[in-house]
């Protein structure tokens, strides 16, 4: 099948780093088990989006770890809101609704990005607390994918929640075809470089 789904093989890619990490590693050696574990899902043909070319990739590109854009975010669910449909990349149309707002200050500047939830993950015992945060930024096209990045989120249990703009990955469609990306809502543009994350360049 040509047009897979995007999510089942790469939403929370770091679940395994980052849910043990958390309570043994320091912020930095979180965001390096982030990184080591998701260029290792790019190489094993199993979970690669490459496929057969998977054995030939060497790895990612990355800013410079830099704890500046982790930042401390206010959560604010939303009343329950109505279902709509994100266009994607392809022909796919997944259903999202909206599930609330992170508010933030990134360099100094108030921010704010939404977070949608997978209509079609509501009743999975395995994803029912999953999160989708897509985002754009004044990178976009230049040192990082022209259409915006991703963040793994789960739904918070505290109203006070770390957002680490280092733990942002590129959708498959930054680098093979064939797969339906969902695009990034105009709503979650930062009008600033978030200079953290993945880099466009594969090595």
């Amino acid at each position: 099948m040509k047009h897979l789904i995007l999510f089942l093989p790469i939403l929370f890619v770091a679940c395994t780093a980052t849910n043990i990490s958390k309570k043994t590693l320091n912020p930095k050696e979180e965001i390096i088990a982030f990184q080591e574990k998701l260029t290792s899902d790019y190489k094993n043909p199993e979970t690669s989006p490459l496929r057969e070319k998977a054995s030939e990739f060497e790895g990612h590109d990355f800013f410079e770890i830099n704890l500046d854009y982790r930042v401390q975010a206010t959560f604010e669910a939303m009343p329950k809101q109505t279902a709509f449909t994100m266009p994607t990349t392809g022909p796919r149309k997944p259903e999202y609704r909206k599930f609330g707002v992170l508010k933030f200050k990134l360099k100094g500047k108030n921010q704010e990005l939404t977070l949608y939830q997978n209509i079609a993950f509501i009743n999975n015992p395995i994803y029912k607390d999953y999160l989708f945060l897509p985002f754009t930024d004044l990178t976009n096209g230049v040192e990082t994918y022209g259409g915006g990045r991703y963040i793994d989120f789960r739904i918070p249990k505290t109203k006070t929640v770390t957002l680490d703009f280092n733990q942002a990955y590129n959708p498959y469609c930054a680098y093979t075809d064939g797969y339906s990306c969902p695009i990034v809502p105009k709503e979650n543009h930062l009008e600033t470089e978030v200079q953290a994350g993945i880099l466009l360049k594969a090595k």
